[in-house]
């Protein structure tokens, strides 16, 4: 195959003198240029460093990146007139560089009008000692960089290194191969993810509308934001974005929501520290049960029997230990609270029980009261119990409790991990009930479960994330956080975790991972293998998916559950049409496995050493100087390599308005401090927002 450029002899600009795999040295001929050159249709800069040049061979040509430029001192040659040398035998200067060898640049097929080039992975053939080396043109740099190329259908930048070629991607390759992208705070990062999302839906839209579809895509982009960054980043296209965040909410927000009941039996073990011998297949069984309606199906008696358990363990657990802790502070308080819990659902219960249950149910409603009213005085501080008096109150619970139900065969109950709502607040005493039907034994092990899970439960910052007062259909979920039919709802969910409490970030990260991931699978088996494109967008990964387990296998911690369902993602997301964005401004605290998966790097300024040494190992030897910039390289500039670029490519990302960009921006201390922008403060509504 004969390669066009070997003709043009005036692109040569110099010629091979050593041949490595992995460099290759080349002499510069006295008529190259020196800054510019003009012989390849326009002015462009050469030499450059991680600029390109061409080695025609048998091939085509061999397209290599500039690692080295320099001058050598080489002995005056006494050729030819003489009298042009002096007569001492003095070294004059020549120029030289050194070249890595990256792939391949061939004809794709001949035309009139002009030859359509294609550029190939790999070295097809090494070029000689002496071998001309040429400069590229504009047409052969944009085919070097597939600026042409039919299927990269969306324009991230431009490369300075190429003439300022436009930079495409194919979407099919940068999303569904998984994308990292990686750099210091301040270098741009959190733009280029913005834009990306942008600039890929603009250019999908473009495309249905020349077809004379309606423009919105049928795509989804799912962000998960612990910062709070990205909701101004589309505010140009409320319409198009829905956001998620915990209250107070500005409007067109909506309150986000991940309700425990959507939770499986490892992130409920997990969450609620469930230890594995007795208290974690019992956990599993309630939540069996309840999933299954069986807390429904019990009879009123039943009911009040369970709880009235759960009252009965709580007292006992209290006069067993042998440290008397319903006397003195706080045991006489918490004991006190307890009994005016008791009271007021003994109240209840003698409205519901049957005429059987009536009387104890009474006897112990006095007796209740009468305590009270001999231990808490006017201002409502108790004084310290008697243990016979706590003994009378377990008697009459011990009577409530007949109308506990039996232990009854295993039924067909759904499996703990099925997404079935039931109510949380019955799952404690329900767990309290099930260890006493199979064993008093098995009530002390319980009794600090349950009580975890009342005090999860019970605290307000995260009952409203994980509660569900209004019982929102699992149906209706999905179509909020993943997208309904067609995305009439909506390309972006932003979902803002900056006031999750540090408590359950993880558990909320994992199961929104996780249930984007099962519902892309469920898709894909009813509708015969075909899979729905999503875009699942983890922002400060480092903070969710660690390199390094922190805890033992058989007692994960919610970090643990968090990495182990995003390399899951990483690993398997492909075939189920769920694709990962990674943004993280440490890549060495990343998990291997999850960067391993990654087929594309979007490498912005890198300075730390640990991070550098770790992005090195992304990319072959020979292409290794190129991330030498990393550390030196300005805002907006980013190295583009991997699945989704011909070869590693400088890119200067496009340019996105300040209304359009993350709110990631570095804080304006000067300006603050001279008075240019104000800064009133009001830690009035602060803290009432806080403490509500």
């Amino acid at each position: 195959m004969t390669f066009p450029v070997q003709a043009l002899a005036d692109l040569m600009v110099g010629t091979v003198e050593a041949v490595s795999p992995n460099e290759i040295l080349i002499a510069l001929g006295s008529d190259t240029p020196q800054t510019i050159a003009i012989n390849t249709g326009m002015p462009t800069p050469f030499p450059r460093l991680n600029g390109y040049v061409l080695l025609p061979n048998e091939a085509g040509a061999t397209v290599a990146y500039v690692t080295w430029i320099g001058i050598t001192r080489s002995p005056a040659m006494r050729t030819g007139d003489v009298n042009k040398f002096d007569l001492v035998d003095l070294p004059f200067p020549t120029r030289k560089m050194t070249v890595s060898p990256i792939g391949t640049l061939m004809v794709k097929s001949p035309s009139v009008v002009g030859d359509q080039l294609e550029m190939s992975r790999g070295v097809r053939a090494f070029p000689s000692v002496g071998d001309q080396v040429l400069v590229p043109t504009a047409a052969q740099i944009a085919a070097i960089v597939g600026a042409r190329d039919e299927d990269r259908r969306v324009r991230i930048g431009t490369s300075p290194l190429a003439m300022d070629a436009d930079i495409m991607v194919d979407p099919d390759k940068i999303f569904g191969r998984h994308l990292a992208v990686l750099g210091n705070t301040g270098s741009g990062k959190s733009c280029s993810v913005a834009g990306l999302i942008r600039w890929s839906l603009e250019a999908a839209g473009e495309c249905r509308a020349a077809a004379g579809k309606p423009r919105r895509p049928n795509g989804r982009f799912i962000i998960l934001d612990p910062n709070g960054e990205y909701r101004q980043a589309f505010t140009d296209q409320a319409e198009n974005v829905r956001v998620f965040r915990v209250p107070p909410l500005d409007a067109g927000e909506t309150a986000l929501k991940v309700p425990a009941w959507l939770w499986n039996g490892l992130e409920w073990s997990t969450v609620s520290h469930a230890q594995k011998g007795v208290q974690r297949p019992l956990l599993r069984q309630g939540l069996r049960e309840l999933k299954s309606g069986r807390q429904a199906q019990l009879t009123e008696d039943e009911k009040i029997g369970v709880a009235a358990h759960s009252y009965l363990t709580s007292i006992s657990s209290a006069v067993s230990t042998g440290r008397q802790e319903y006397a003195g502070f706080p045991g006489r308080k918490n004991i006190g609270d307890l009994l005016l819990a008791l009271l007021k659902d003994v109240g209840r219960w003698s409205e519901v029980a049957s005429d059987a249950l009536l009387d104890d149910a009474e006897a112990l409603s006095q007796a209740v009261e009468a305590l009270i009213g001999e231990r808490q005085d006017a201002r409502g501080y108790w004084s310290d119990f008697a243990q016979t008096e706590l003994d009378a109150i377990a008697k009459a619970l011990l009577l409530v409790t007949a109308g506990m139900p039996d232990d009854e065969a295993e039924a067909d109950f759904m499996h703990e991990d099925a997404p079935l709502p039931f109510d949380l607040s019955r799952l404690s005493s329900h767990l309290e009930g099930l260890a006493q039907r199979q064993g008093s034994n098995l009530s002390g092990f319980i009794a600090t479960l349950g009580l975890r899970i009342k005090s999860m439960l019970g605290d307000r910052r995260l009952g409203s994330v994980i509660d569900d007062p209004h019982g929102i259909q699992f149906e209706d979920w999905l179509e909020s956080y993943v997208g309904t039919d067609g995305a009439s709802n909506g390309n972006i969910a932003v979902i803002d975790l900056s006031l999750i409490p540090s408590e359950i970030i993880h558990i909320v990260v994992a199961v929104l991972g996780r249930l984007v991931f099962e519902a892309l699978q469920r898709y894909r088996r009813e509708n015969a293998g075909r899979t729905l494109p999503t875009v699942l967008v983890l922002e400060e990964a480092h903070n969710f998916v660690k390199g390094v387990s922190t805890s033992h296998a058989d007692d994960w911690s919610a970090a643990d559950l968090c990495r182990d369902i995003f390399e899951r993602i990483a690993r398997e997301g492909r075939k189920f049409g769920l694709g990962l964005l990674v943004s993280s401004q440490r890549p060495s605290e990343l998990s291997p496995t999850l960067l391993a998966q990654c087929n594309t790097f979007l490498l912005h300024r890198i300075v730390n050493d640990a991070d550098q040494r770790l992005v090195s190992k992304l990319v072959p030897d020979s292409v290794g100087g190129l991330l030498r910039e990393l550390p030196s390289l300005p805002s907006r500039h980013a190295v583009l390599l991997g699945w989704a670029a011909p070869i590693p490519i400088l890119v200067e990302m496009r340019d996105l308005p300040l209304a359009h960009q993350p709110r990631s921006s570095d804080p304006a201390y000067w300006n603050v401090w001279t008075g240019v922008e104000e800064r009133p403060v009001d830690w009035a509504t602060i803290v009432r927002t806080w403490t509500e």
